[in-house]
């Protein structure tokens, strides 16, 4: 993903617009998901087996935990409209005039020619945004109940502040994505989604990022229910969108590498990630795993960035 510039602005009440800002504000839906709640207990961030090591991932450490509480679902279009109805809030994406969106997305990518950095299959789209996710003419008003995308990590707090909950910690992110078994790779087990028969979660099928086979049926995202929840009833905590946490990304090691990396970091602004998006896939950007991080700049925000609630207790 690509990152933007720091905005430095401030949260300003929402001017009376039509378009697709009213028809989002039409299905604001202000009810809570349930919840699901965990205990205190002993828990661990990171793996003993990393994929991608320079992320940090294969930094085992182990957490004493409070009790805390989660929503079972990311938050949706509806809910985040009703949040934006009531308290007028602009998102950064909003304030900036322009989101990121995957160029396959569009409806008509031909005619917008690929960013020139590393990863081309990223475009600045002017007007994109939560409720206009691929830019002018998109709408949420038929996905009610998919993920809000386009967040950034000041637009997420703003919203867990609303709801009266909080962005998790990593540990805690990563207990809750276990859903009850020990060290599993990813929510559901240890098996691998194949592309063809096995697709437990919304991420990429095919050879990223010029063929997406939709063996699973969603080109973007999905439904915040359509794939079945972990063990502790759970959904999504692999794919559809990437979940903001409460903490800036940072590899805990004494290695020369991670001072030189966390500077990079704390430069940046960049805050960390965790579970993946519609985009991911095992040949790229294999971060649907547990243990997987991704450390984004926290005034970003593309299609595929969203929340989830975290609550004390």
């Amino acid at each position: 993903m690509s990152c933007c510039g720091s905005t430095g602005g401030h949260v300003r009440r929402q001017k009376k617009e039509g378009g697709a800002h009213a028809v989002a504000l039409d299905i604001a839906d202000a009810r809570a998901p349930a919840r699901v709640a965990f205990p205190a207990a002993r828990a661990h961030t990171g793996t003993r087996t990393p994929s991608i090591p320079l992320d940090g991932e294969g930094v085992y450490r182990e957490r004493k935990l409070k009790g805390f509480s989660v929503d079972a679902t990311l938050v949706t279009n509806s809910r985040f409209a009703a949040f934006v109805a009531e308290t007028g809030y602009v998102t950064e994406s909003e304030r900036f005039g322009w989101g990121l969106v995957f160029r396959g997305l569009l409806p008509k990518p031909q005619t917008v020619a690929p960013s020139r950095s590393e990863t081309p299959w990223w475009v600045k789209i002017d007007g994109a945004c939560w409720h206009s996710p691929m830019g002018p003419g998109s709408s949420v008003a038929d996905r009610a109940d998919h993920p809000v995308s386009h967040i950034s990590w000041e637009d997420a707090n703003a919203f867990a502040k609303w709801a009266g909950g909080r962005l998790p910690t990593e540990a805690e992110w990563e207990y809750a994505a276990r859903g009850g078994l020990p060290d599993p790779k990813f929510p559901w087990g240890d098996k691998e989604p194949d592309d063809r028969s096995f697709m437990p979660c919304n991420i990429w099928q095919g050879r990223f990022p010029e063929e997406n086979t939709l063996a699973d049926g969603w080109i973007g995202t999905s439904p915040v229910t359509a794939f079945p929840p972990n063990g502790a009833g759970l959904f999504d905590m692999a794919g559809n969108v990437w979940e903001w946490t409460v903490e800036p990304f940072r590899i805990r090691s004494a290695s020369r590498f991670a001072a030189q990396r966390n500077e990079t970091s704390r430069t940046l602004g960049q805050k960390l990630m965790k579970g993946g998006s519609f985009l991911c896939h095992i040949s790229y950007c294999y971060r649907y795993r547990i243990a997987a991080r991704l450390a984004l700049v926290a005034d970003s925000g593309a299609c595929n960035s969203g929340l989830r609630v975290f609550y004390d207790g």
